[in-house]
């Protein structure tokens, strides 16, 4: 087990919810904000008392980190900086609202230790973005990373969705033209995953949301344009400029530990799974949930396999201390006569068709 450690810090606060979104976040409430800040600092001084290894990664995630403010996103970072061992190369992120940019002072965010924004944008047509219900327009996204940029930000992700009502591949060509004249060095692309319990959800039949072989179409299509505009697939959702991989990302699919600090907020730590339910109060009274133990070859497996780069052979032996089984390489030997895997001498890897069925492939694999 690699001895290094990721840390998520979840910001459930957001002044609106999307209608599309399931994440466990509340309307901004100024004095839980406070509270919520406080309890932050207790937690992260208690699981550095238990966690020795030294930070590779942050992420501050949402709902929308503006909305605890420039300070106080500071402020608990400076108490992540206090309490762990911080690498000096350590990726650390915040997710941000384009809305917000008044609320945000990027050169206070550089110099506390943020050095990679991730905004999200979802679309770079104004029409979609209503669907959406985003507050934000093309215009905000386009000025918000320019001053980030000029601030001295050189790692900027921005979130853009798929199989949007209304979208075409003519607007998905946009979005996408649209993140490359912002050089940007990061775009998270994920398919709209309608979830239950969303008004998305309730009012689907009206929504006019694309069937799934049109999303599954429009994310081929996005793969190669992505691709084609200067930033390679690494992972299902996620791609990038050379280098600007996101290392929090592959901690989570290289089946690498980390601790989530939050309500809903997961963690994988000493070879168990855990995590605070979605509730303040659990979080404030330092509830946990057992989730089973973690890292076992079928996790690693699953997990790996949403890396473009797959299963390595070598790396998988020096894991387990053995070879990976002959019945799961027959199995997926079945698949590479589809086009949905792809072999070679180091491994196996999902091919972008095998990602638009991967929960289906894995389950088989293993």
């Amino acid at each position: 087990m690699n001895k290094k450690l990721g840390l998520y810090i979840h910001i459930p606060f957001c002044s609106k919810k999307c209608p599309y979104c399931d994440f466990f976040s509340k309307c901004k409430d100024d004095k839980e904000i406070d509270v919520y800040t406080n309890a932050l600092l207790k937690s992260i001084k208690y699981w550095s008392e238990k966690a020795s290894r030294p930070i590779t990664s942050v992420y501050f995630g949402g709902g929308t980190p503006n909305m605890l403010g420039t300070d106080n996103l500071c402020k608990v970072l400076s108490e992540v900086y206090k309490n762990f061992s911080v690498d000096k190369n350590a990726e650390i992120t915040t997710e941000l609202n384009p809305s917000y940019l008044q609320s945000i002072n990027f050169q206070k965010l550089l110099k506390a230790g943020f050095n990679r924004l991730s905004f999200g944008m979802q679309s770079a047509n104004d029409e979609e973005l209503k669907v959406l219900n985003r507050e934000h327009t093309s215009d905000d996204v386009k000025n918000v990373i320019k001053k980030a940029q000029n601030s001295g930000f050189k790692n900027i992700s921005l979130d853009l969705m798929l199989g949007i009502p209304k979208q075409t591949k003519s607007s998905l060509t946009k979005s996408i033209e649209f993140c490359r004249d912002c050089n940007v060095e990061h775009i998270s692309a994920y398919i709209l995953k309608v979830e239950e319990n969303t008004p998305f959800y309730k009012n689907q039949a009206f929504l006019n949301i694309p069937d799934n072989d049109t999303q599954a179409d429009l994310y081929l299509f996005a793969c190669k344009k992505l691709e084609d505009a200067g930033y390679h697939q690494y992972e299902i959702s996620n791609f990038s400029k050379t280098g600007f991989e996101s290392k929090h990302n592959l901690t989570y699919w290289q089946c690498e530990e980390y601790i989530g600090i939050g309500p809903s907020a997961h963690s994988f730590f000493n070879g168990k799974r855990f995590y605070y339910p979605r509730s303040f109060n659990n979080f404030y009274n330092n509830n946990i949930l057992k989730d089973g133990f973690g890292g076992d070859e079928e996790e690693y497996i699953m997990l790996n396999l949403r890396l473009t780069k797959g299963i390595n052979f070598a790396d998988f032996k020096k894991r387990f201390f053995k070879n990976i089984s002959r019945s799961i390489i027959n199995k997926a030997k079945i698949y590479e006569k589809s086009g949905f895997i792809n072999f070679s001498k180091e491994g196996f890897n999902l091919t972008p068709k095998g990602f638009l069925v991967s929960n289906y492939i894995i389950a088989d694999l293993i």
